[in-house]
């Protein structure tokens, strides 16, 4: 990949097994989470049943049901090519109405095979070397993000406490996002819980259509939260300053399923999020969206409901807007807004560039009917009134299916939902890998300086509950990715353990290194950086050693001009040395000594 760093495989260096003795004691061993949710685990699990005859059949039995499915989802003319357009289109449409009957056919088959590979095979792996393997890259996975993990390049834009750039890690080459919340910025606004909370429904949500938290680190002024890429720009730029302002039917109804898809995987995990509008929704380099910006997310109780006129005006509900209690239905609203938007070139309560007054705003959201242009077809006409209804319990997506109602909605009769989410979807415009859809670099405002604020150590314990360093998954994804999981995941032929892995070996010790390049020479690890104690107390050393060494040579340099004056005045007799005679008696008895010695090295020449 292009822009790995020359030293890739040394920053990505396996330890010694030995070294993860203590992961193997603290790792939590439930198969669902080893060997099906973390990528990297569900590899080397893989690996391992490839080894034995059964379990090799019991995973190639389940990639053909997951293959199975994945025909199912869109791909069924493969299996009848020889029936006409208009036969196969009658099939079409029967299997729609009929929701895929099949669809649970090998659920229960599934279900027993991962039932018995969890007990006695597990078992075996977690005493094999492939287990051991994971371990190694478990350990990797752990080690200290700083921001010398990654290249720092141009600002994309700016959040609530800071800017936003582009990143790359060095030793993946993988871009990213990085999101930097000033330090000062938060404490001075008391936004900790903001920026705490939305880190941790980042770290939560695993979806293609939310942008996906990588890395979490801080350096001295900011917390760095690395993010997804998204190079396609926001929804905001490209309705209003890519030509007229709004998108054609086709394009609003494949973000608005996409949306859809997204708001569902955060109410699964129960977070409501509050604040959808068009430029926090996103495009990726292949035009599919994703929903960022989480700030005011928050997760709700099962059971319960919350209270909170938090959000963008313009597109809170109208029971945000009149403080009432809620679940998941701002969501909807505001979908509903964003589809309308998307349609007409703007927002269905407040005109662009118009200044009206927010209670005036409010006062439309709570009162008053939106209006349809003939932009509108019946069908998205039909969409955004049934989101835009003003009682929530009348609101599609809140009679008790949520998504799945929305989902069913007539205009999305062209979407294969299961398709979609598998992203084999192509969407209907993709983005110039040539173009920046932001604005220039020299019209993001900048942040003014923060002043009357200051760091203290208590502030420490929060800074550390947001830089914990790697997300597991996207981590695991980006190394596979990469390549660098095929690179290094490399076993013998012959079935030996290789001596990184065999627990009676003992780790090989670092190469010795000259003094010179002990003092000076720069240490590039990725595994442990110098910390700056260290590098303080090394440049003391050596100014120190120096100065000495300066001293040293200076007295030197003065003792001998000083002997060879006293030298001098020895031989002078002048007044002066008589002067000093006479005041200090220690003189006088140098000046004697001195004297014999001459004498006596006269009379012996």
């Amino acid at each position: 990949i292009k822009g790995k760093s020359k030293k890739w495989k040394q920053m990505l260096q396996f330890p010694h097994i030995s070294l993860c003795e203590e992961l193997r004691q603290t790792t939590e061993k439930y198969y669902n989470s080893l060997c099906e949710r973390q990528p990297i685990g569900r590899m080397l699990f893989r690996q391992f049943c490839e080894t034995r005859a059964e379990l090799r059949r019991c995973v190639k039995f389940l990639d053909t049901v997951v293959s199975k499915k994945d025909r199912q989802a869109g791909l069924k003319q493969d299996h009848v090519p020889e029936l006409g357009e208009e036969m196969m289109g009658q099939f079409t449409e029967r299997l729609e109405q009929e929701q895929e009957p099949c669809k649970e056919l090998f659920n229960e088959c599934t279900k027993l095979i991962h039932d018995y590979l969890s007990v006695a095979p597990f078992a075996d792996y977690l005493d094999s070397m492939y287990y051991n393997r994971f371990l190694q890259w478990k350990w990797l996975e752990r080690q200290p993000v700083t921001k010398n993990t990654f290249r720092q390049y141009r600002v994309l834009g700016k959040g609530g406490f800071g800017e936003v750039c582009a990143c790359q890690v060095r030793a993946t080459g993988k871009m990213y996002a990085c999101k930097k919340l000033e330090k000062k910025r938060i404490k001075k606004r008391k936004g900790e819980s903001m920026a705490l909370n939305e880190k941790q429904i980042l770290e939560k949500v695993n979806s293609r259509f939310v942008v996906s938290l990588a890395y979490a680190y801080e350096t001295k002024d900011a917390l760095c939260l690395v993010l997804t890429l998204m190079n396609g720009g926001d929804l905001k730029f490209h309705i209003y300053h890519m030509g007229d302002a709004g998108f054609e039917e086709k394009r609003a109804v494949f973000y608005s399923a996409e949306l859809a898809c997204g708001l569902e995987d955060l109410h699964r995990e129960r977070i409501v999020y509050r604040d959808l509008k068009p430029e926090n929704i996103l495009l990726d380099d292949h035009g599919h969206i994703r929903i960022s910006d989480l700030g005011l997310a928050v997760h709700v109780p099962e059971g319960e409901t919350i209270k909170g006129r938090v959000g963008t005006v313009g597109y809170m509900a109208p029971e945000v807007v009149k403080n009432e209690r809620y679940t998941f239905s701002p969501d909807w609203w505001a979908l509903g807004c964003l589809l309308y938007e998307m349609i007409e070139g703007q927002s269905p309560f407040q005109q662009r560039k118009k200044k009206i007054k927010r209670e005036d705003v409010e006062r439309l959201v709570r009162d008053v009917e939106e209006e349809y242009s003939d932009k509108f077809s019946e069908d998205t006409k039909s969409l955004c009134k049934m989101l835009l209804a003003k009682e929530p319990s009348e609101r599609l997506g809140c009679q008790g299916e949520g998504a799945t109602e929305v989902k069913a909605h007539h205009i999305f009769r062209s979407i294969n939902f299961k398709r979609l989410k598998a992203g084999r979807l192509k969407a209907p415009f993709t983005p110039d890998p040539q173009a920046i859809y932001c604005k220039d670099v020299l019209d993001i405002e900048q942040f003014s300086t923060v002043k009357g604020v200051e760091l203290e150590p208590k502030d420490d314990s929060f800074y550390c509950k947001v830089s914990t360093g790697s997300v597991s998954i996207p981590w695991q994804m980006e190394m596979i990715e990469s390549e660098c999981f095929q690179e290094l995941n490399v076993f013998h032929t012959d079935g030996t353990v290789p001596p990184d892995l065999d627990w009676r070996g003992q780790p090989s010790p670092p190469p010795k290194q000259g003094l010179l390049q002990r003092l000076f020479g720069r240490q590039v690890s990725s595994s442990t950086l110098l910390n700056k104690a260290s590098v303080l107390f090394v440049s003391l050393t050596l100014h120190c050693i120096l100065f000495l060494i300066g001293l040293c040579m200076f007295l030197a340099v003065s003792v001998c001009i000083l002997m060879d004056y006293w030298d001098f005045l020895i031989n002078q007799n002048t007044p002066i040395l008589a002067l000093l005679c006479t005041i200090s008696p220690t003189m006088l008895c140098v000046r004697s000594h001195t004297e014999q010695y001459r004498y006596c090295s006269i009379s012996c020449s």
